[in-house]
């Protein structure tokens, strides 16, 4: 089996645990599953949600939940509000960073955990900074609950709140989560999202105005 097709199976895991995919489908996954000691930890990873998911009620499911605008910046006040002498704003900051990323990235990626399995490759990514004085470079961790991008990038403006969504096959903008920037410190921000993969077909990260200042392809 080659790395694409690999890579099939393990987008089908979901469905699989849910009992969707067609008698064909799911017979060629579980022989897979019995030579595949990555996929079944994966797998096994999935399970715990199960019952919740199969409780959910696709017909209330109306639209995605979205975070309120001004839920960054408040993070980002009560962080700054309550610093204390030893601990400098730089480690605040990011650390209102990270409270930012896993309170917003949301959805099925946020309830499966944003750990990426430790022997699975990273993707590269072609990235393109619109603001000059913003450096970054990312990658991309295939799930089957959708994707994992890990940005790491300087100059993004010091205590600003930035969005990033994913751009998929259909032309929707999907929300992968936000955080705040950190000046010219260094960053790195772990984003997750509910596109597959094989739709995902890049991701843009928005300033508060709405302006892109980076984008990239997948």
């Amino acid at each position: 089996m080659n790395r694409d097709e690999h890579r099939g199976v393990r987008e089908s895991l979901g469905a699989y645990a849910l009992g969707g995919l067609p008698d064909a489908e799911r017979t060629a996954v579980r022989a897979h599953l019995d030579g595949c000691a990555e996929c079944r930890a994966e797998l096994a990873e999935i399970e715990p949600v199960l019952g919740p998911l199969n409780r959910v009620d696709p017909d209330r499911l109306d639209r995605t939940p979205v975070p309120p605008p001004e839920l960054g910046e408040q993070i980002v006040a009560r962080a700054v509000g309550e610093r204390r002498p030893a601990r400098p704003r730089g480690v605040l900051v990011a650390a209102a960073a990270v409270v930012v990323a896993a309170a917003l990235a949301g959805g099925v990626g946020f309830a499966a955990g944003s750990r990426a399995t430790p022997d699975v490759p990273r993707e590269p990514v072609q990235v393109q900074a619109l603001d000059a004085r913003v450096n970054a470079s990312a990658t991309v961790v295939p799930h089957t609950w959708g994707v994992e991008i890990t940005l790491e990038a300087g100059g993004f403006r010091d205590g600003a709140v930035y969005r990033v969504v994913v751009l998929d096959e259909a032309g929707r903008r999907v929300g992968a989560g936000e955080f705040v920037g950190t000046g010219e410190a260094p960053m790195r921000c772990n984003l997750n999202t509910s596109v597959l993969r094989a739709q995902a077909t890049g991701f843009d990260v928005l300033d508060a105005g709405g302006t892109v200042v980076v984008h990239g392809e997948l």
